[in-house]
């Protein structure tokens, strides 16, 4: 038998955990009640988003998150032209190194309904339920966890598909200069272009991160790639790029295929075109990838700013 050294055995450790604190008929859960007719659509400004929302909330207080900063409860109240709006945002405080932030994110908006026809719901299953759902079982498993040293936190971002409205008011609610990394996660209910166990990083050679995230994952068979879609400019197009033109090392993590993803901004968005075991295990990688840069073993490059 050959020996096997400790950082295998500490990465098994990472992995086993991550397989029993992430379980798919709980992915599937969650899911399934984001993208349910009875969210219709989540369009902004809309009845359906504030069901959304309000089940994000009691998502987080379940799972026993804090408030953000001066936040009375999770949602984060704004004006978008002069209508009300809100982020949902939850925490879980870093124990060594509390004013270090490392955020998960994802937009919990989408494109509402349709006026007259069979089927009028844009349900917006894989854009962003899928990534939503992610952010919520990534914090129930941190929580659960209770090891981390950086301050993590969740956020839920509205606007997005209109503009990037939640995001950019979340950049100017935090000092850009404290956030770590940024895990930005979108549409990851379909297998990514190399199949299973994979997914992409926009803006991959603009820091480290994927690098980090990859390093962490030896010997789990799953495997983060560059963006292969430059031309769709992914890293400005999502709500990563409010913080990244700050700095931050923020990226979006993806398995959608842009050239033929048959499903986008289509009625057809629905749970049933989902592939839940991938999801579920795409989930668990990102746990096991952030591991050292919650614990504050690694701290990604910065990104280089976008000069105003």
């Amino acid at each position: 038998m050959k020996k096997i050294s400790l950082g295998l055995l500490v990465l098994f450790g990472f992995i086993a955990n991550a397989q029993s604190g992430i379980q798919q008929s709980e992915v599937t859960r969650i899911e399934t009640e984001l993208a349910s007719d009875a969210m219709e659509g989540r369009a902004l400004f809309t009845p359906g988003i504030e069901k959304a929302s309000a089940f994000i909330e009691a998502e987080f207080k379940r799972i026993g998150l804090t408030y953000y900063k001066e936040l009375q409860s999770y949602r984060q109240d704004f004006l978008i032209k002069g209508k009300k709006a809100n982020n949902v945002i939850g925490i879980i405080p870093g124990k060594s190194k509390p004013n270090e932030y490392v955020i998960f994110s994802g937009h919990f908006d989408h494109l509402g309904m349709k006026e007259s026809g069979d089927d009028k719901i844009f349900n917006g299953a894989n854009d962003d339920a899928s990534g939503i759902t992610a952010v919520i079982t990534l914090a129930e498993y941190f929580k659960k966890k209770n090891d981390n040293e950086r301050t993590l936190i969740f956020v839920a971002f509205t606007g997005e598909e209109t503009g990037g409205y939640g995001s950019a008011f979340f950049s100017n609610s935090i000092n850009a200069d404290e956030v770590v990394a940024m895990f930005n996660i979108e549409m990851i209910g379909t297998d990514s272009k190399w199949g299973k166990n994979s997914a992409y990083i926009t803006g991959f050679e603009r820091s480290d991160f994927g690098t980090i995230l990859q390093k962490n994952l030896v010997g789990s068979g799953f495997n983060f790639y560059q963006d292969p879609y430059p031309q769709e400019q992914l890293f400005y197009r999502s709500d990563n790029a409010r913080l990244a033109a700050l700095g931050v090392p923020a990226h979006t993590i993806s398995t959608s295929k842009m050239d033929i993803e048959p499903n986008y901004h289509k009625l057809s968005d629905e749970v049933s075109t989902l592939d839940m075991n991938n999801m579920t295990e795409i989930i668990k990688s990102i746990a096991i990838s952030s591991q050292t840069i919650i614990s504050g073993k690694d701290t990604p490059s910065r990104v280089p700013k976008i000069k105003k």
